[in-house]
């Protein structure tokens, strides 16, 4: 593994931690401090604001035919993805979310497949038929919405906002190698906000650690990691990984997020393990590892030049040879 690689992987494995960090806060604050609606709009306002302050000491112009795929990953890396996520989460538990999360290099695959010409391979189809499986068996084994330790329609939530954030990273690579990170997200987080605006406005301004009373000091705090740590840093180092690293391979370390958050969540006595919950984890984890290990598209074009000149050695020709 060369530098640029090493880098692009630690970058990617640190920013999963911070997601799991947050899905145990974010749970906490919508217990009774803000509404998922409310916090949704919170994030993205606040990046909005940060990345375009960043931005006046980073003179890039984007050209105009790129801002649709600006403004479609906006909409898929961060305002559907966010919005289904946290609505999710209000009803499902974070270790029920954060085992979700990870079918998201599943999702990868699928659309690297349609969108990159990647090929799928029968550990591939394998990995997404057993990660499937415990995805299904994880949701069909929520508990009622009420109690708020799993519910189907959370765990959908979740999965839907792992397939938006799919599709994001396989079509914001080439955007991350033509643009530096604080231009792309100042965009995006502009575009979602602007969409998310009339219909959250009343959900933040009215929400109950926003009063001004002592009591929320606490939740404050928490939602400052939030908006800072987890969206602000989060979705700066993102489209850095992508340019040293295949988006397949960041959605692979979506897997971190269930072990962190699990081992939070169970820890403080906000939520459990059982035995379906482990069996579930397992098959994603199964599923997503055989997807991982499978060969790209890179890869078996590397083998198919390496048989060529294998032939070509065993043929004679002195050109192919490195004789001249």
């Amino acid at each position: 593994m060369n530098k640029t690689k090493l880098q692009g992987h630690l970058i990617i494995a640190f920013v999963n931690i911070l997601f799991a960090v947050n899905m145990i806060i974010s749970k906490s604050l919508l217990l009774h401090d803000i509404s998922p609606e409310g916090l949704t709009l919170a994030r993205t306002l606040f990046a909005c604001i940060a990345f375009w302050g960043t931005s006046l000491f980073i003179r890039e112009k984007v050209e105009k035919k790129d801002l649709f795929m600006l403004f479609l990953c906006g909409m898929l890396g961060i305002a559907i993805n966010q919005a289904l996520f946290i609505d999710g989460l209000n009803s499902t538990s974070p270790v029920d979310a954060s085992i979700l999360v990870t079918c998201t290099p599943m999702f990868v695959m699928v659309f690297a497949f349609f969108l990159l010409k990647e090929p799928i391979t029968w550990k591939k189809t394998g990995g997404v038929i057993i990660g499937a499986a415990g995805a299904i068996l994880l949701i069909t084994s929520g508990k009622h919405v009420n109690t708020g330790s799993g519910s189907l329609n959370g765990n959908l939530m979740v999965i839907s906002s792992g397939f938006s954030y799919a599709l994001y990273l396989v079509i914001a690579k080439p955007l991350t190698l033509k643009y530096n990170a604080v231009t792309i997200m100042k965009w995006m987080f502009l575009f979602s906000t602007i969409v998310l605006l009339p219909f959250d406005y009343h959900d933040l301004t009215n929400a109950p650690l926003l009063s001004g009373n002592p009591e929320y000091r606490h939740s404050l705090l928490l939602l400052a990691y939030v908006l800072f740590g987890a969206t602000f840093i989060t979705y700066l180092l993102i489209p850095i990984a992508l340019k040293k690293i295949r988006p397949t391979t960041v959605s692979m370390y979506n897997y971190l997020q269930p072990i962190i958050a699990a081992f939070i969540a169970v820890v403080i006595g906000q939520d459990h393990f059982s035995w379906e919950k482990i069996g579930a984890a397992l098959m994603v984890f199964l599923g997503v590892y055989l997807v991982t290990i499978s060969k790209s598209r890179a890869d078996l074009e590397k083998e198919d030049r390496k048989s060529g000149r294998a032939e070509d050695r065993k043929s004679g020709r002195p050109e192919d040879c490195g004789l001249i």
